[in-house]
């Protein structure tokens, strides 16, 4: 008996989170200063609770559930965000892409200036110019890396270059398939996403403001905190004359956890839509990238 009461008040707790979602959705958005206006340290403490908050996860998924039964009746909604969300991902792919690209320059003049010129510092500009130790540039290179992987996961996924542990995916029917891949979006990389999101927002905010903050934080106490709030940038590196930025590397956890959000979204719908369409929308309007022309002059 308790069962079925603890289920039926889970029920109607999460249908409850659901119908004020709508509430703090429009409350928010007619309230922009409430949280936007950063010049206000207790607007900028609500902007950090509700960025890691159950009330922002429940506005998801109201936003989520509304749209997909709108598309369910009208698939060109569902077609025409797949494509936004897909060519979001691709250009945010094509565009950082580059950093792979300017860590190999960086490390040829690094390597160059160490090995030949035997100069200590590397100094960049006119007037003022950027000068910062050796060390500094070469520590720098893992940021690079960095960006290439967090920035270009999603991109990677539509391109279909992740590794896939196939055991039966590729015998089963085409349908079976679709319903493998939304249930893989839904449990694993959903969920996967929100709880790196929980861990890595308040862990970014932690090196950017004091006092720390931390995901157990009620919105009162984050009050009473904001009236000795300061901005506390993390600028230490792990050698004397070494890269200091290193709160950047917990701004691209965040940008990683939102793009595998965003294409696990993309990645249901499209899963969706090809369940429903059947084999002919197979990879339907996927803009994938044509090596053919390389490959063909490279075995040449």
């Amino acid at each position: 008996m308790s069962f079925f009461v603890d289920t039926f008040g889970l029920l109607f707790w999460i249908i409850t989170q659901i119908l004020l979602s709508f509430y703090n959705f429009f409350y928010a958005i007619s309230h922009p200063f409430l949280w936007l206006n950063w010049n206000d340290k207790e607007a900028l403490m609500r902007f950090i609770y509700y960025g890691g908050s159950q009330e922002l996860f429940f506005v998801f998924i109201s936003i989520f559930l509304f749209i997909t039964i709108i598309g369910n009746f009208y698939h060109k909604i569902l077609w025409f965000l797949v494509r936004i969300l897909e060519k979001f991902c691709n250009k945010v792919g094509h565009i950082f892409a580059w950093a792979g690209l300017v860590m190999v320059i960086q490390q040829i003049i690094v390597v160059f200036i160490q090995r030949i010129f035997t100069r200590a510092e590397i100094s960049i500009g006119f007037g003022i110019p950027f000068e910062f130790d050796i060390s500094w540039f070469a520590e720098e290179l893992k940021l690079y890396n960095a960006i290439v992987i967090c920035l270009c996961i999603a991109y990677t996924f539509i391109q279909q270059g992740h590794v896939r542990v196939d055991i039966f995916y590729a015998k089963v029917a085409f349908k079976t398939k679709k319903i493998i891949d939304m249930f893989g979006s839904l449990f694993f990389m959903v969920p996967m996403a929100v709880i790196l999101w929980m861990y890595s927002w308040f862990f970014m905010w932690r090196h950017l403001i004091t006092p720390k903050v931390s995901a157990m934080d009620k919105v009162e106490l984050l009050m009473r905190k904001s009236k000795i709030l300061k901005w506390n940038v993390e600028t230490i590196g792990f050698s004397p004359n070494g890269f200091s930025a290193y709160f950047l590397f917990k701004i691209l956890i965040i940008s990683l956890v939102a793009l595998i959000f965003i294409q696990a979204i993309s990645f249901f719908w499209r899963s969706f839509l090809e369940w429903k369409e059947g084999d002919k929308s197979e990879n339907k309007y996927l803009e994938l990238e044509k090596f053919d022309e390389f490959n063909e002059a490279s075995e040449k």
